[in-house]
């Protein structure tokens, strides 16, 4: 666990409008665990991801990401809970522990939903940019995301075929 102290090391925040208690530095490393993309990453690896995110607040009803443009960023949802539309109908949900954005954040193709606040959000936002440098720096974090991927595609692949 990492102490509270520490929180500061840990992540950016930005001004946080809004009635939501700041997430301490366990709960955001704790919510990028159960992220499936990061889920092999060691504790120290954590700390990493988490230190390049940004920590924001956003209004019930603010556009996370919107289907069809580009992305760059993801965000991992700490506190609150938000809608996932396609083709303007609702599809799914997303809750704290979710994460929106992964693919494209990897590969800047577009969005394939939006996404929209249904309350007050908490989010860590990782930027291509910064993430694309974690990973040159760190060769593990990259192994693991790879292996991810490929068991990714393989369940997809078996779906698909059955």
């Amino acid at each position: 666990m990492i102490p509270q102290a520490d929180a500061r090391d840990i992540v950016k925040r930005r001004a946080s409008p809004g009635k939501l208690r700041p997430s301490s530095a366990a709960d955001i490393q704790f919510h990028f665990a159960s992220v499936p993309l990061f889920a092999e990453c060691s504790r120290k690896e954590l700390r990493l991801l988490c230190k390049t995110a940004v920590v924001e607040h956003r209004a019930a009803g603010a556009t996370l990401v919107t289907q069809g443009q580009a992305g760059s960023n993801a965000f991992v949802i700490l506190q609150g809970k938000c809608r996932v539309l396609r083709n303007g109908r609702r599809v799914g949900e997303i809750a704290a522990g979710g994460v929106v954005g992964e693919l494209s954040m990897l590969n800047r193709g577009p969005r394939n939903a939006s996404v929209i606040a249904d309350t007050p959000l908490e989010v860590a936002i990782l930027s291509r940019r910064d993430f694309l440098a974690l990973l040159e720096s760190s060769p593990s974090i990259s192994r693991k995301l790879l292996e991810r991927l490929a068991q990714r595609i393989q369940e997809l692949d078996a779906r698909a075929l059955a």
